[in-house]
């Protein structure tokens, strides 16, 4: 164990939890990946593994060591290994590839990657431009010989190959072990850097809102280079001594059975779970599973009480970032859907006006907030100084998040600032205008983004696919928003496609279809000639 006593700094760190559980718990089961189990002692040894393997390609603390790789146990071995070594992790979403890829590796100062043999020629490419890369570990290379690059490569099992006797390092809950890239969608990625007292903190202000125990099971199915699956679903079952079930991804066709299977009790969704599971047809036993509580955001206010009706759970919602953690959050005693909850007693929060006038309860603003509890936030955005002192300016971070609060001290998300459109002197949310398109029959989903005018404002342009045998004319659909939106938030461009664009986590890339712009497919009502009435 590192540190002692009861020294807080040296407690609240990431892989000293780990160690005190596995203390606690031993040999009793803490996740189960396949058919496989995989005890606290398990899970202990193997990062110890790691971190000796790591020490001994000479990674020290403060060194960064990049993941690539699907969730799998060793996922969590190499987490939690690199986080004993005093090292800093940076996970990378597997879908990167070419300059995004080079760039994270390069800007994170990566010295170290581990990654599934799968994503090699990925990484291959882009070799020449990773001067500071020395060492790559590669795993499930199916008994083949390591690649020749121009780098040494070695294989999992021989980084794992030692006694887990690694050299203890001191470690304390400022010090940093994650760097989190943000999706970048006006600028390079930005690299969060969070200090282990942030991670601690995220599992206890989860542990506490959903009330979890030693009786429950949580299901992660989100990738574990996303901060969900590691702070908010990892990091709560570790400290309430609850059972975890790892998938390798998100099946909705094994949703259910596997719940049912491994009695789970919680699961955390995001981006466009709840409608796929929801659009699946109804049986008359779909409220017959273990399932009690389901944390998220964003859930379609539509089908929210109708979820939690058929399924027999309880969602629960409420408003974070990478940056801050979860500032706002309903609770079990405490909620309203619809809204983000209302704000946690460790942050100090409040909304401003484009001028930094504080705003009262019903009128827009841009929320800033202050964290009341030690590195309970990011630290900074790494070798980013100009953009962490715009981020902090006066001494509050910016989130960049338009909200109100209600007369009950509830907080409602409206839109992120950059996703706002301003049109003929007209503010406009793009989560208003998509809440109507979506609303229609025909539309499965949609997303509002700003195209280029002439005037030197916006013009709404609207992507939307439909739902399976359905079809619908652009003049039928503008018809239907007149009735039910503004006239300077009536879409003039309207585009469908067959699938929207989506991250891994199933968030449509509104960036990449601001870039792709208006496209040759892309319907125009001025050129067509439909008048909107006003």
């Amino acid at each position: 164990m590192n540190g002692g006593g009861n020294d807080q700094s040296r407690e609240r760190v990431i892989h000293v939890l780990l160690e005190r559980q596995t203390e606690r718990y031993g040999d009793r089961t803490f996740f189960y990946f396949g058919e496989k189990e995989f005890s606290y002692r398990i899970f202990n040894e193997s990062a110890s593994r790691v971190a000796s393997g790591l020490q001994r390609l000479g990674i020290v603390k403060g060194d960064k060591v990049a993941i690539m790789m699907d969730n799998s146990p060793d996922y969590l071995f190499a987490w939690f290994g690199i986080s004993k070594a005093g090292a800093i992790e940076v996970p990378l979403n597997t879908a990167h590839k070419g300059d995004i890829l080079a760039y994270m590796l390069d800007q994170s100062d990566t010295r170290t990657i581990v990654m599934d043999s799968k994503y090699l020629d990925r990484l291959e490419r882009v070799l020449p431009n990773l001067p500071k890369l020395r060492d790559i570990v590669v795993l499930d290379n199916q008994g083949s010989d390591m690649p020749k690059l121009d780098r040494p490569v070695f294989s999992w099992n021989s980084l794992i190959d030692n006694s887990g006797d690694y050299r203890h390092v001191d470690v304390q809950w400022s010090d940093p072990f994650i760097i989190m890239y943000t999706s970048g969608t006006t600028g390079p990625s930005k690299g969060s850097l969070m200090p282990h007292n942030y991670g601690i903190y995220m599992g206890e202000v989860i542990c506490e809102i959903a009330d979890y125990n030693e009786k429950d099971c949580l299901y992660n199915a989100l990738p574990l280079f996303h901060g969900n699956a590691q702070l908010l679903s990892a990091f709560p079952a570790l400290m309430s001594g609850a059972r975890m079930v790892l998938k390798e991804r998100f099946s909705a066709g094994a949703f259910w059975s596997d719940i049912k299977k491994y009695n789970c009790t919680e699961f955390n969704y995001i981006g466009g779970i709840l409608p796929i599971l929801y659009k699946a047809d109804p049986r008359p036993d779909d409220a017959d599973n273990p399932l009690r509580i389901m944390v998220g955001a964003g859930a379609p206010m539509d089908i929210f009480d109708a979820i939690e009706k058929r399924f027999g759970l309880t969602l629960l919602e409420g408003y974070g970032m990478s940056e801050t953690g979860i500032p706002l959050m309903n609770t079990l005693k405490e909620r309203i859907p619809g809204t983000c909850g209302k704000p946690r007693p460790d942050y100090v929060v409040k909304l401003v006006d484009d001028n930094n006038n504080e705003v009262g309860p019903n009128v827009p603003g841009e929320l800033l907030l202050r964290p009341l509890k030690p590195y309970s936030i990011f630290l900074e955005y790494y070798k980013m100084p100009e953009k962490t002192v715009e981020a902090c300016a006066d001494l509050w971070f910016h989130t960049g998040d338009y909200l109100y609060y209600d007369d009950s001290g509830y907080f409602h998300f409206i839109d992120r600032k950059k996703d706002a459109l301003r049109r003929r002197g007209e503010n406009i949310s793009s989560y208003e205008v998509e809440k109507v398109i979506n609303s229609h029959p025909a539309v499965l989903e949609s997303a509002a983004v700003a195209a280029k005018s002439d005037l030197g404002e916006d013009e709404v342009m609207v992507v939307l696919t439909l739902k399976p045998g359905q079809s619908l004319k652009p003049e039928e659909l503008l018809a239907y928003c007149e009735e039910r939106m503004a006239y300077f938030m009536v879409p003039r461009y309207l585009r469908f496609m067959d699938a929207m664009p989506k991250t891994p986590t199933q968030r449509v890339q509104k960036n990449l279809l601001r870039e792709q712009g208006i496209t040759a497919e892309t319907w125009d009502r001025e050129k067509a000639g439909y008048k909107v009435k006003r």
